[in-house]
């Protein structure tokens, strides 16, 4: 699951350090907005079948990949 979560983020960055670094934040880092927000969400749905309501996401708790890890796994369990 890290790993497939990993590969989404790089592909929704374009960027590798959100390989090599877990705790970037995204959004401070300008790697993630509102609208790549909505993509990641949808990608998650998809991919992981974990479904998030936009209205329901909360920036704090998906602002870096460990993050997002750990908020997709305790919603998978």
């Amino acid at each position: 699951m890290k790993e497939q979560i990993i590969e989404i983020l790089q592909d929704l960055t374009g960027s590798d350090e959100v390989a090599t670094n877990l705790d970037i934040n995204l959004f401070d880092a300008g790697l993630i907005d509102s609208m790549a927000t909505v993509q990641l969400l949808l990608e998650l749905q998809t991919q992981c079948g974990v479904d998030v309501p936009v209205s329901e996401f909360e920036r704090s708790e998906w602002e870096t990949p460990n993050k997002i890890i750990a908020k997709v796994e305790s919603l998978k369990a």
